[in-house]
């Protein structure tokens, strides 16, 4: 006799003598059984129904417990790691120098650029060319230090013959940008000319009418305004330059900073 012949022969048995019981019980004129008389059996029978309950309660509080439980943070070094030498798109065969990105690693206030030039290139850094002086004077402007900001570019390595970055390029090297922004956690970004903030705000809207207004990108408010290079083609005092520091000034007072007051050059 196997172990379920067994266990059914059981059941059978306790149910008989348990239906005795009962007509025994029925026959001495008790009618229903007294509570002093509710055998251990019954008590054990009732306890998985609050087992249940109670092991539904535990697995609800672990659940909030693994919510409670903060999610590991990513560090720039980790992401720069990860990237590695890298050959994810045809750019990897060109470039002399990968350029990943500078500055604090926990800065308030992110620069998004398009892609490294020659210099940056030559150096394996960004904005560290002629676009990249006029960066840094958009943050002195600012009265802010180019330590103080994080900066980087939507691809790492740089387009032949300075061209825009191509989809497939921007594809590839896109969730090494999002990875990076994610682990220095801006308050704001600032995306510099048109390949960027079409990039990060997956648009084919033009830099001038995209500029002068906060867009949302994951819940950070983002800034598109004009490339440096830009600025370095049409002049140091000229409209496009006061469009840029009208740009900025909303980013400062985003960030309850002082406002520097400038004055235009007649």
């Amino acid at each position: 006799m196997n172990t379920h012949t067994t266990r059914h022969s059981a059941q059978s048995h306790l149910s008989a003598s348990l239906i005795a019981y009962l007509e025994d019980l029925r026959e001495s004129g008790v009618d229903g059984i007294p509570a002093e008389l509710v055998s251990p059996a019954a008590e054990v029978e009732s306890a998985p129904r609050r087992s249940a309950v109670q092991e539904q309660e535990q697995e609800c509080t672990m659940r909030d417990d693994r919510q409670d439980v903060p999610e590991l943070h990513e560090t720039i070094e980790q992401i720069r790691k990860d990237l590695g030498p890298c050959q994810r798109c045809k750019l990897g065969t060109t470039r002399k120098n990968l350029v990943f990105g500078v500055g604090n690693p926990n800065a308030r206030l992110v620069f998004v650029g398009e892609g490294p030039g020659a210099d940056e290139d030559a150096q394996g850094e960004p904005f560290v060319g002629d676009a990249g002086r006029i960066l840094n004077r958009i943050i002195a402007a600012m009265e802010l230090k180019r330590e103080d900001v994080y900066i980087c570019n939507v691809v790492k390595c740089r387009p032949p013959q300075n061209r825009p970055p191509e989809s497939d390029e921007v594809a590839a090297c896109s969730p090494f940008l999002l990875r990076q922004i994610a682990s220095v956690k801006p308050e704001v970004i600032v995306a510099l000319g048109t390949s960027a903030a079409q990039a990060l705000l997956q648009t084919k809207v033009p830099i001038s009418k995209l500029r002068s207004k906060f867009h949302d990108f994951h819940g950070i408010p983002l800034m598109p305004t004009y490339h440096p290079s830009y600025l370095l083609r049409s002049g140091g005092n000229s409209d496009s330059f006061w469009s840029v520091w009208d740009d900025m000034t909303q980013v400062l007072q985003l960030l309850k900073l002082p406002v520097p007051v400038k004055s235009r050059k007649k």
